[in-house]
């Protein structure tokens, strides 16, 4: 009985190794999460500070077990950048001045023809006046190409609500880009 308790790895070997996993899947996944903070929040500095706090609170979670295995890491990470994006914008001062710095971005950035850029910004526009549930989802879903069900776990949210927050997302673009 002793050698099999001597044979099992200790609550900090465990903790290591799934410190290890996480800057490797974090480091694997780095460009998508930072796109994804990016694309929430509209201001390209403002998505590196914000990951990097989603780095560092994943990292304090997982120290206290709050990563429990119920998904794939990455769509965990998906989670806590997500969270910590949407806690970055429910600021009404900080939102409104990511909108306008977006704005510029998408002006500066589009610099393949004005029709590009007036349609990058009213694009960035449209998404900044979603509600943010479904920004998030619209977000997730057609810019990073996640299935409906890891989404959902981002979001934590029934695959259901998930749709549902789709098709109202889209209709509300497609009512403001047909006037």
């Amino acid at each position: 009985m002793k050698d099999a308790e001597r044979l099992k790895p200790s609550l900090s070997q465990l903790r290591a190794a799934d410190l290890a996993h996480l800057e490797r899947e974090a480091l694997a996944h780095a460009p998508q999460l930072y796109r994804l903070a990016a694309r929430l929040l509209g201001n390209a500095a403002e998505a590196e500070d914000v990951l990097q706090e989603a780095f560092a609170k994943a990292i304090s979670l997982l120290r206290i077990g709050a990563y429990r295995g119920e998904c794939a890491l990455p769509t965990w990470l998906y989670r806590v950048v997500t969270n910590a994006a949407l806690d970055r914008l429910r600021s009404a001062k900080r939102a409104q001045a990511a909108h306008q710095r977006a704005e510029n971005a998408a002006t500066e950035s589009a610099s393949t023809s004005p029709e590009a850029a007036v349609a990058l910004r009213e694009l960035v526009e449209a998404l900044s006046e979603l509600p943010e549930d479904q920004r998030a989802a619209l977000v997730l879903k057609e810019i990073h190409g996640l299935p409906a069900r890891e989404v959902a776990q981002v979001l934590e949210r029934s695959e259901g609500a998930i749709e549902q927050l789709l098709v109202r997302a889209r209709q509300t673009l497609r009512r403001r880009f047909e006037s």
